[in-house]
């Protein structure tokens, strides 16, 4: 069993997700987008840890 970070915020089924911020591509352009603008709306996030890093 792993002992997790009480600091850590987690993803819980039911709850409310845990706040981020994240810089995004939007536009032709680089940006900080945070979940909280989004609250009371439909969100899906899509991750693809490849792109952008020029490998």
């Amino acid at each position: 069993m792993t002992q997790t970070d009480e600091t850590t915020p987690r993803a819980i089924v039911g709850k409310e997700a845990p706040d981020f911020e994240a810089p995004v591509f939007d536009q032709g352009g680089f940006r900080n987008l945070k979940l909280s603008d989004y609250r009371g709306h439909w969100v899906m996030l899509f991750f693809y840890p490849g792109d952008f890093t020029f490998v």
